[in-house]
């Protein structure tokens, strides 16, 4: 992901360089990114629940809806009522690394 932002990033602020078009977008702004928005790789279980929590909260955050299972675009309903919704996630079952014993 890295890679693919810088890229994209040098692709965009160069092309800004030739115009003035980078101006009207991020007046001010040498950069695309935003600082304080970064990916990062989820390991953990207690990680993965934070995030899906924070996912599914954002909407009733933002006064969109009353309750997370309203927002049409949400997995919330998925996760918490095994239903089919418009947003469709992944139930893969748990890799479990087999080892050989050593003869």
């Amino acid at each position: 992901m890295q890679v693919i932002k810088q890229r994209f990033a040098r692709k965009v602020l160069r092309r800004g360089r030739r115009s003035s078009a980078q101006g009207e977008l991020w007046p001010g702004q040498p950069h695309v990114w935003q600082h304080r928005f970064y990916d990062f790789n989820v390991w953990s279980e207690r990680k993965r629940t934070e995030k899906l929590r924070y996912m599914h909260r954002n909407p009733v955050k933002r006064g969109l809806v009353p309750e997370p299972e309203l927002w049409e675009w949400s997995s919330y309903r998925s996760y918490a009522f095994q239903e089919e919704g418009m947003v469709k996630i992944n139930l893969w079952t748990k890799a479990v690394m087999k080892v050989r014993a050593v003869a």
